[in-house]
């Protein structure tokens, strides 16, 4: 039995999910749970029995000083909520931590009797993939569900991955039988620029959220360091004819893709969102800009090359995103996000 002493009772809560690890390329989901955890100063009250879910010889405990005394930080997932003001007021559940090593079906049964207690309407999990997508160019994000009715209400993809999935399929999975309206975002992250963070991942995932939920978002410093992200990866790019022909390439097949794609919906998207934002008041204003790595960012993190192979042309039926990750860390061979 679930008891949740102090937590009040929730406006037409949303669950948002995010798991470090195998879902997480870039740490861009993780990131992006925990930036709203800190713009709306969420407040944690429940975290998951890490004996039950982790391996601590995969996920290791951490040793810190607190005044002089040692204590220990268990890898867990935690439950945060915050409450959303204005006119509507709406209430968010936050949950952040690592895809658990063990009981994978408890584990999601435990999420979801949190959320039967609390009234969630409906789960979000947050993930990120590697995939053939050039930096240079804005980051796919997909939506999909497991939900023949969602899919067609919320203008979704209707899943129809097979293969190996991770905690994100899982739970969502787990959702659908019990119920529970889920959906999952997906963000395209470039296999040649995998090493975190890579806040313009984050910042597509938390604006397809904002358009999915339909809260205004505050961004921070978000947008200025994805600016200066994508500035930094361009300069080490251009450092090397190889990687900057291989970047090329993939923007002409992207930019070649998408051609019918460029459609009135998409820019009506746009303008709603800045509308949205402007009607709202601008987010805080961004005035650091975070450094980008070095040269390590440049390669494919599964081979330690520094050449990708071609990526196929537009019309051609190429690998899925993220099936080149062998190591199984970073990213998801799930191009549709089950």
């Amino acid at each position: 039995m679930i008891e949740l002493e102090g937590v009040p009772e929730l406006i037409d809560p949303v669950m948002v999910a995010a798991f470090e690890g195998w879902n997480d390329a870039g740490d861009a989901a993780s990131t992006a749970v925990a930036h709203l955890e800190r713009e709306w100063k969420g407040e944690v009250f429940a975290a998951l029995d890490a004996e039950d879910y982790y391996d601590f010889q995969v996920n290791r405990p951490t040793v810190y000083l607190d005044g002089g005394a040692r204590k220990i930080t268990w890898p867990t997932t935690r439950l945060s909520v915050v409450r959303i003001g204005g006119e509507k007021p709406r209430d968010l559940v936050l949950v952040r931590g690592i895809e658990p090593s063990m009981r994978w079906r408890s584990f999601c049964n435990e999420l979801l009797g949190f959320a039967h207690e609390l009234g969630v309407e409906m789960v979000v999990i947050l993930g990120a993939l590697l995939g053939d997508t050039p930096h240079t160019r804005p980051v796919p994000v997909s939506g999909v569900t497991s939900d023949p009715d969602l899919a067609r209400t919320m203008d979704l993809e209707e899943t129809r991955y097979e293969g190996p999935t991770g905690i994100v399929g899982i739970l969502q999975e787990a959702c659908t039988h019990a119920g529970v309206p889920a959906v999952s975002l997906w963000a395209a992250v470039p296999h040649y620029v995998s090493q975190p963070p890579n806040p313009k991942a984050t910042l597509a995932l938390l604006n397809r959220l904002e358009d999915l939920i339909g809260l205004r978002i505050p961004l921070g410093e978000l947008a200025e360091d994805a600016r200066a992200w994508q500035v930094g990866v361009d300069q080490l790019a251009s450092e090397d004819s190889e990687v900057a022909e291989y970047v090329q390439t993939l923007e002409e097949a992207r930019d070649t893709a998408e051609l019918p794609e460029a459609s009135g919906e998409a820019i009506a998207r746009e303008f709603e969102r800045y509308l949205r934002r402007r009607d709202g008041g601008p987010a805080a204003p961004g005035g650091h800009a975070t450094e980008v790595g070095d040269s390590s960012y440049l390669r494919d993190s599964s081979s330690g090359r520094t050449r990708p192979p071609k990526p196929p042309r537009a019309g051609e039926q190429g690998t899925e995103p993220g099936t080149d990750d062998e190591s199984g860390e970073g990213g998801s061979p799930e191009p549709s996000g089950d």
